[in-house]
């Protein structure tokens, strides 16, 4: 009985060792899970990749599901940190928006197409309708398809807020994810679109319009003359710690040390 009861302790021993290998030293489990702007897919993957391999206890996750839904999972406590890729609005209270990282929102039309410059006045009557064809800029004589990300996108409110488009837009289509705008723009000799920085460079098929006679490149988002622009933001829920695991990567996250990845996956880092 003794012998039987010895190998019943070892065992029960061994099973709790086994659970707490993937926990932190509070039993809670080392995983972070983030949710959020698909525009932050390239940094936060980059991010996670590198912390991940220094922290081989620790998973961290990635929902994208876009900005508004990434900030509203932290207000409800579905995610650790969310990820928006615009500024936290005055209603979005009870949260704190740390900035990471810039991105330029490049204005993307077919690689076939004669403009190569606008103005943001000019995007943005083109976006509002009021100019309707190309052969108004000096291009082809084809009638103007806008195409944008649906109304819970960062990127989108980034847009508009610079452009002065907000609840203007005239669409052809409303996408949900900056893939689908650049696939869209690709195939639509017509197009004109818009998607972060990160996902343009080294696309085919498009080409990123100089806006105001300036490039959308690193150098001209963080000196600040490119002009349409937007923060990439990690959102937490003000007042309430992080687990031992998210504030290891929130840390990580905004140290000089993930400078190099954040310009890697094409943003501008603003650690120093």
């Amino acid at each position: 009985m003794k012998r039987k009861s010895l190998l019943a302790a070892v065992m029960a021993a061994m099973m709790t060792l086994t659970l707490l290998a993937g926990c932190g030293s509070n039993g809670e489990p080392r995983s972070v899970s983030t949710n959020g702007s698909t525009s932050m897919e390239k940094v936060i993957g980059a991010l996670s990749e590198r912390f991940m391999e220094n922290n081989k206890d620790i998973t961290v996750t990635y929902d994208p599901t876009g900005s508004g839904t990434g900030i509203e999972s932290v207000s409800n406590g579905s995610c650790d940190i969310g990820l928006s890729s615009r500024a936290l609005k005055d209603n979005e209270t009870g949260l704190v928006g740390t900035t990471i990282a810039l991105d330029g929102i490049a204005v993307i039309v077919n690689a076939d197409c004669k403009v190569s410059d606008l103005s943001v006045q000019q995007i943005a009557d083109i976006f509002t309708g009021k100019i309707t064809n190309w052969s108004e800029l000096g291009g082809d004589d084809l009638e103007i398809s806008c195409i944008g990300r649906e109304a819970n996108s960062g990127t989108r409110d980034g847009f508009e807020s610079v452009t002065g488009t907000k609840d203007a837009c005239k669409l052809s289509q409303e996408l949900t994810s900056t893939g689908a705008i650049i696939s869209a723009v690709a195939g639509n000799k017509n197009a004109i679109g818009y998607a972060s920085l990160s996902a343009v460079e080294g696309q085919t098929g498009i080409k990123a319009l100089t806006v105001g006679g300036v490039a959308c490149s690193e150098e001209a988002v963080l000196d600040g003359s490119y002009a349409i622009q937007r923060p990439f933001v990690l959102v937490t829920k003000d007042g309430a710690e992080l687990s031992e695991a998210a504030q290891t990567f929130f840390d990580f996250a905004t140290s000089t040390d993930a400078a190099d990845l954040i310009r890697g996956a094409g943003a501008v880092p603003v650690a120093k």
